[in-house]
């Protein structure tokens, strides 16, 4: 049997209506099709891009639009989402990533054949142009054991890509406020409740990338917003107070430099 399963995606007004339609998609033409897509606007949308919501409600019966009167952000728009995924297993998605055909396929069999396994990630592609030319690529480890040790330096899961078991999620209070860090701090939590985790070894979805994204993970403000992680993850049991201050450390030179430099070290020293 087949398990079923929840796509949930969040869109705001900042998102390209083009690429909405190239990432929506690539979650419809799937090798093993999603048996519903919960796409939650985050707040009001420009008439582009509700035009292409409402292309694609008219063509797929398995959409379930939620409507937020305000823009909240990811870690809200993605708890309210999840209220509405009828299935026990969700997979995530951006709105402006695209799926490799066989992604769904892969990651319900594992499930199917692992049942004490709560979330299934994966490799993903890192292009800006087109996914023919791909810049990067984001590898992670595959045990449970190696995941949970590699959590304690960097993020051990790709969120674009990831496929959970909702109960899971919920048990220790789903997505929780820690800008820029929704997904890490959630990982964390359902390690350290006993979830169990595994990625697979190839990439699963081309995650889109500019030069914005790395202007993001740099500043101060940055850098102060991760050494407060750091404390978190400490506060949690998950590391010791020297590993928290070493990370800090270690990451505070990367947040400080020039971001073209910054962008060289994403591409050439965490990437593969």
């Amino acid at each position: 049997m087949v398990l079923k399963f929840s796509v949930l995606l969040s869109l705001y007004y900042k998102e390209s209506p083009d690429f909405l339609r190239q990432s929506l998609n690539s979650v419809f033409h799937q090798t093993l099709p999603p048996d519903e897509v919960v796409l939650v606007e985050d707040g009001p949308l420009t008439p582009h891009l509700y035009n292409v919501v409402n292309e694609f409600y008219q063509k797929y019966s398995e959409l379930k639009i939620v409507s937020l009167a305000e823009n909240g952000g990811l870690g809200k728009a993605l708890n309210e989402g999840l209220k509405h995924c009828s299935y026990e297993l969700v997979a995530r998605m951006d709105t402006d990533d695209i799926c490799k055909s066989y992604r769904f396929e892969k990651q319900v069999a594992v499930f199917a054949q692992h049942p004490e396994i709560d979330v299934v990630g994966a490799w993903i592609d890192e292009f800006s142009e087109g996914t023919l030319d791909i810049s990067s690529k984001r590898k992670l480890p595959e045990a449970h054991e190696d995941i949970m040790r590699f959590g304690k330096k960097r993020n051990p899961m790709n969120h674009p890509v990831v496929m959970f078991r909702k109960k899971a999620v919920e048990k220790v209070g789903s997505y929780q406020p820690f800008y820029l860090f929704e997904d890490y701090y959630l990982w964390v939590r359902m390690l350290l409740n006993g979830s169990r985790f595994y990625n697979i070894q190839e990439a699963l979805l081309y995650f889109r990338f500019s030069p914005d994204m790395f202007k993001r993970r740099g500043g101060f403000k940055y850098a102060c917003v991760e050494a407060h992680f750091q404390w978190a993850l400490y506060k949690l049991g998950y590391i010791g107070f020297v590993k928290s201050l070493l990370n800090v450390g270690i990451r505070l030179g990367t947040r400080l430099v020039p971001n073209s430099f910054r962008g060289w070290i994403y591409k050439n020293m965490l990437r593969k």
